[in-house]
């Protein structure tokens, strides 16, 4: 048997996380062509490297189907109910940083806070007869935040392009997205709310508490444990 690594197949991600194992004397490397999802691990036995998207990851976590993933901390959370029960959250890996956050135009000069945010979505309703739109990718994350922060009157519309434009585009009131530098907001006219940090998120290393574990490849675990200085968790 494998123990099986999922990696994201191209980009920066990928990029950085072939340098990330690098410097702990474990060596990715892509093979094939740019079509071909195929990759070689050298420097410790028995793994095998599958390359999949970020987004797939979480999902491929979940059925056991790989035994470690590299991914967004954001995407296991926002895609995974009850996450921590079906992977650890092994090792912050130190880069793809970025924050989920709440940002509504920058014209609502009386909405700085999540307290103002509810208000205004209670009178937005009372106004309009429908209620206030957030257009968001993590539906998941963004509920559950917004109901631990008592906001309610709202409705979260699904972005999957440039969420940025939604509030321009007049598809939605405000959004929930990943931002950086927050360039691209400012650029459209939208600020951050000052409690409107939903998760900051960065690469990590996660481990798959569904998949089968056998000695041969609990034993490969923790020589890449060892070989990366880190504790491999009781299975």
């Amino acid at each position: 048997m494998m123990l099986k690594i999922g990696v994201p197949s191209k980009g920066r991600l990928m990029e950085k996380t072939f340098d990330w194992f690098g410097q702990r004397g474990v060596t990715m490397s892509r093979t094939g062509n740019e079509r071909e999802y195929s990759g070689a691990v050298d420097g410790v036995e028995g793994v095998e490297l599958v390359l999949l998207s970020a987004g797939e990851i979480p999902r491929e976590l979940a059925a056991g189907r790989i035994h470690l993933g590299v991914t967004g901390s954001d995407l296991v959370r926002d895609k995974l109910a009850d996450w921590s029960a079906q992977v650890v959250d092994w090792a912050a890996m130190g880069f793809g940083h970025a924050d989920l956050i709440i940002a509504v135009p920058s014209a609502w000069i009386d909405v700085e806070t999540l307290d103002d945010l509810d208000a205004a979505a209670a009178a937005f309703r009372a106004r309009h007869g429908h209620r206030l739109r957030i257009a968001t990718k993590y539906h998941r994350l963004v509920r559950e935040f917004l109901t631990a922060n008592g906001v309610a009157d709202y409705a979260l519309v699904d972005s999957q392009g440039a969420t940025e434009g939604t509030v321009k585009n007049l598809t939605a009131e405000a959004i929930a997205d990943i931002t950086s530098t927050g360039e691209t907001l400012r650029a459209n006219h939208l600020k951050i709310l000052s409690d409107g940090l939903v998760h900051q998120s960065q690469a990590t290393l996660f481990l798959s508490q569904t998949a089968v574990w056998s000695a041969a490849e609990q034993a490969v675990l923790a020589r890449l444990a060892g070989l990366m200085g880190l504790t491999a968790p009781a299975l």
